[in-house]
């Protein structure tokens, strides 16, 4: 393994270079990032900050996190599904979170989708019906993918049911802050810590 691979913390604690440097980002891969993620809301959170990031780091959104809850009502998707066009004039007008029309509309269209969803089982079933039969084992960032047939799929699902920004890549990253997959490098302290993929 590459030494810029993993960094070893003042912990003693071994992370990727994305998560070893910023507090916040360090915070959250210690403490949220692949830890699974069960539930119609929640996920919906997940799917619109996936949505929103599109194009921007990781940091930005997380850092906007607090201010996007509150914009869009901790991501009720009722609230956001019933927004209207005084609520897009409102968040394109709001400082603290991405002010971009195409994804503003599209949280509340995913809103609506997610909605509708229920008479099929529901947002959480639908994502988690692609949960792959196996999890990647990198050793090294450069073997960390970015897509895998099962996120193609699920982006196909979720657009087929009306979903935008829901792109391979987007749904990879989904996949991975939500458990489904384990990215974590061997040798990451974090490595199995979703309990889905227990082997380090």
């Amino acid at each position: 393994m590459r030494e810029r691979d993993l960094i070893v913390g003042e912990d003693g604690l071994a992370r990727p270079p994305w998560a070893a440097a910023d507090p916040l980002l360090r915070e959250y891969y210690d403490t949220e990032w692949g830890l699974p993620v069960r539930g119609e809301q929640p996920l919906f959170e997940r799917i619109s900050l996936e949505g929103f990031q599109a194009g921007l780091s990781w940091a930005t959104i997380l850092r906007k996190r607090p201010a996007f809850r509150k914009a869009f009502d901790d991501f009720d998707p009722d609230r956001v599904a019933a927004y209207a066009e005084e609520d897009v004039a409102r968040l394109l007008a709001d400082a603290g979170i991405v002010r971009n029309q195409a994804k503003v509309r599209a949280t509340i269209g995913n809103a609506r989708a997610t909605v509708a969803l229920r008479e099929q089982g529901g947002l959480d079933a639908l994502v988690w019906s692609f949960r792959p039969e196996r999890t990647p084992r990198p050793r090294s960032m450069s073997e960390v993918p970015t897509t895998s047939p099962e996120s193609v799929a699920l982006s196909k699902a979720l657009r087929g049911n009306g979903f935008r920004f829901v792109g391979p890549t987007t749904t990879f990253a989904l996949m991975e802050a939500v458990g489904m997959v384990d990215t974590h490098l061997l040798g990451s302290h974090r490595r199995g810590s979703s309990g889905l993929w227990p082997e380090r």
